[in-house]
């Protein structure tokens, strides 16, 4: 019998299985990439803080805000960002992100703080996807949302672009 057939459905692979998938589905769903707001002025103020120190995610906040024509910055201390918000004048932030597991400015004491300063500012925190307590314990002190890290990575040009326009664009 003349197995022949066979070859021509496989691509020539004389019956092997190997690189074929299942019809419908791909190894990867991309994400489009929102388009990048228009370009601010150099001193433009930044509406969007972070409390990073891990530098993989640091380099990829600042590329993907480069990106966005967003304007990022990365504070070591609350002192910092009170220094920050004093020369902004009457612009509060817009978005504070925290690395949850960053023990240099211990997120689970200092989220409180800002929280009753800065109450209409979004908080996010960012965690290892197995640390359901910090998850839980984030939440109860007032973070808005706590994404495990991967998902911060997912969402990150959306949520930079949704808090990084100007402010009059955020009101609507």
């Amino acid at each position: 019998m003349d197995h022949s057939y066979r070859a021509a459905m496989n691509g020539g692979k004389n019956g092997s299985r190997g690189g074929r998938q299942r019809p419908g589905f791909s190894a990867s769903y991309p994400q489009p990439e929102p388009d990048p707001l228009p370009q601010q002025a150099e001193n433009a103020n930044s509406r969007i803080f972070g409390f990073v120190d891990d530098l993989f995610f640091l380099a990829k906040i600042q590329e993907t805000a480069r990106k966005l024509n967003v304007k990022v910055e990365f504070c070591k201390s609350e002192k910092e960002l009170s220094d920050h918000i004093k020369e902004n004048g009457e612009e509060k932030p817009s978005l504070i992100i925290f690395d949850l597991n960053n023990a240099n400015v211990k997120p689970l004491t200092l989220i409180p703080k800002l929280k009753s300063k800065l109450k209409k500012t979004s908080i996010i925190g960012f965690l290892s996807h197995v640390q359901g307590d910090l998850k839980q314990k984030a939440h109860e002190v007032g973070c808005d949302m706590v994404l495990p890290r991967s998902a911060f990575s997912q969402n990150l040009p959306q949520l930079l672009r949704r808090h990084g326009g100007p402010a009059d664009e955020l009101t609507n």
